[in-house]
């Protein structure tokens, strides 16, 4: 059986979609956020982006009108990503968004906007650090090749900087609801860092990849094949295949591609992290806004199948072993996961299907009602014996799905049971 959490991670599984948002001076460039490691410019240059930024056109209710639009329910911001730059007006760093020719602390105005909306917000932070003059950089992933003149690389000193920063963003923007710490690079193992965070905000939520254990997980665009997460899971992927900040060349997924990576998180009961990267002006691209939208439209029909429901994929069986190889019984899991609220099953095609039908073998009980959350169409079932596994029992079949008519969303299926559904 799934696992259950009764502890205050419950909380994790309120709001199950929000939006991700990599902004900072990499959107000028607008190449990667991790220009200075994976382009060809020296830190020294990319860091002049400092006096080019200006975001005339940054309304942070234009972000969070979109975010609802797309079903999202909370938003997190990148307070610091690798490059060092600080989009608040720390008092720790001159490298930061009030010395820019902006000079207005864009997270206050976007904190200001969110605590209105009743929007709950989340703050990213980045452990390594190009900029400062003590992170030591080593030449490991996402680090600089090594330190600059100057440079006094100290890894306990840097983390005093660190701690001094995460007091100002835990005191200074009212409440977070997450804290998303990136790419403990240096596997620094600090405890006492997370403890400030929740003596500073006692309900907020921590991520796993910072100084200490944390809440929950967070893997990012690949995640490991399976019916249900056995923890916790906030599962984050890009709008733009290539980059998180804003690119101007970028290869943008289709929509199709993010209904079924976002179906397929939170059916096996993860959450789900979009993002965006807003343009130099503030901005978000007419293609981000038009993909987001048509997720919005296809979440809302589909919504009651992935919030409020667990992961019920276990309802296919147990995979059969013959020789020590895996056979026969990968129907299910190949093409759809199951979702359940009591005695109404959800099947969920979040891969191509082969065929107008599904069949939901190992199941033998014939719904009651069969409806197609697309578009609210009822379906033929059956349970019938079927030539692909003659040998076997009748399995429940679902029939004639429009898999030529709607070619652009994920197709979900309610099936409504009597009170003896399988358990």
């Amino acid at each position: 059986m799934l696992p259950r959490f009764h502890d205050a991670r419950d909380r994790f599984f309120d709001l199950r979609f929000g939006m991700f948002v990599h902004w900072g001076l990499y959107a000028i460039p607008a190449w990667h956020e991790q220009l200075p490691w994976r382009g060809n410019i020296t830190r020294r240059k990319y860091e002049q982006f400092i006096h080019e930024f200006n975001p005339q056109d940054f309304d942070p209710n234009a972000w969070i009108d979109l975010a609802e639009e797309a079903g999202m329910q909370y938003l997190c911001f990148t307070t610091k990503h690798h490059d060092g730059f600080c989009m608040w007006d720390t008092e720790h760093s001159e490298y930061k968004v009030t010395n820019t020719p902006y000079g207005k602390d864009v997270l206050a105005m976007l904190a200001e906007a969110c605590q209105k909306r009743n929007f709950p917000l989340s703050l990213y932070y980045s452990c390594p650090d190009w900029h400062h003059p003590n992170y030591p950089n080593l030449g490991r992933h996402h680090e600089m090749f090594g330190p600059r003149a100057g440079d006094e690389p100290d890894i306990e000193l840097y983390y005093e900087y660190v701690k001094k920063q995460v007091q100002e963003l835990l005191t200074q923007y009212g409440p977070i609801y997450q804290f998303f710490w990136d790419v403990n690079v240096a596997e620094y193992h600090n405890p006492a860092i997370n403890e400030l965070v929740r003596s500073l905000q006692p309900d907020i939520l921590i991520n796993n990849r910072g100084p200490d254990k944390g809440d929950y997980s967070t893997p990012e665009r690949h995640v490991p094949d399976g019916g249900y997460f056995r923890t916790p899971t906030e599962a984050c992927q890009s709008l733009g295949r290539e980059s998180w900040g804003y690119r101007k060349d970028e290869d943008y997924y289709s929509s199709k591609f993010l209904m079924q990576s976002m179906d397929k998180i939170m059916a096996m009961g993860g959450n789900y992290l979009l993002n965006v990267g807003p343009t130099a002006n503030g901005e978000i691209v007419q293609d981000n806004v038009d993909t987001l939208r048509r997720i919005g439209r296809w979440y809302k029909k589909v919504k009651e199948a992935l919030v409020d429901v667990t992961p019920a994929s276990y309802l296919g069986g147990k995979d059969e072993f013959i020789d020590g190889n895996e056979v026969a019984n990968r129907v299910l899991r190949e093409e759809v996961l199951l979702t359940r609220r009591g005695n109404t099953i959800y099947a969920h095609a979040y891969r191509e299907l082969q065929s107008s039908t599904i069949i939901l073998k190992p199941l033998n009980m014939l719904p009651k009602r069969a409806v197609l959350l697309n578009d609210g169409r009822e379906l033929e079932t059956a349970v019938e014996q079927l030539p692909w596994y003659w040998r076997e029992r009748p399995y429940l079949r679902i029939r004639n799905l429009p898999v030529n008519e709607i070619t652009d969303e994920v197709l979900v299926v309610k099936l409504e049971f009597d009170d003896d559904v399988a358990e």
